[in-house]
């Protein structure tokens, strides 16, 4: 079977996308961080949290229908499942970094280390390369604890950048 790029489709993708953003979360909680950021990232995957974001999608997708692309494995044609996607903001958010923001890249445990992560993190950076930036760049948060996930962006040409700090807003 062969992976195939291309846009995401609500109609087709949106299953397999949550699906897929679900995993990544559970992965993010799990391995990089305690039992209570497992915690809070599990704690957010509810139906409501589900609609909201691919309602979010859709608008994005809207906005630039390449910001979000899906790895299918087996191709549309084989009716595939999504094993895979990065998500590119669109150019109109770009003010947020002055830059192109890399959302999320994911791929599914399986497809690891078959070339799909390369393929998704091209597609990001042709379509950044397409936005109008104040600043010739693609940034993302990686979680310094996801040593694989710097692994993978250092192998890629991306370098330490700043740094995010945050607080929670119930301290306020």
């Amino acid at each position: 079977m062969s992976v195939e790029l291309r846009p995401y489709d609500r109609e087709r993708d949106a299953a397999g996308l949550y699906a897929a953003k679900v995993a990544f979360e559970r992965g993010l909680g799990a391995n990089t961080g305690g039992d209570g950021k497992a915690a809070a990232y599990e704690g957010k995957l509810t139906d409501a949290y589900r609609e909201r974001w691919l309602g979010w999608v859709d608008r994005c997708v809207a906005d630039d229908p390449r910001c979000v692309t899906v790895a299918v494995d087996g191709g549309a044609d084989e009716g595939g499942a999504v094993v895979g996607y990065v998500f590119v903001l669109p150019e109109r958010l770009a003010m947020v970094w002055d830059a192109a923001v890399l959302n999320e890249l994911y791929v599914a445990p399986d497809h690891r280390g078959t070339g799909v992560a390369d393929d998704l993190i091209g597609a990001a950076l042709d379509i950044a390369a397409d936005q109008d930036l104040p600043l010739d760049r693609l940034v993302l948060d990686v979680d310094p604890a996801n040593e694989r996930a710097r692994a993978f962006y250092d192998r890629h040409g991306f370098e330490s950048w700043g740094e995010m700090v945050a607080r929670p807003l119930d301290d306020a």
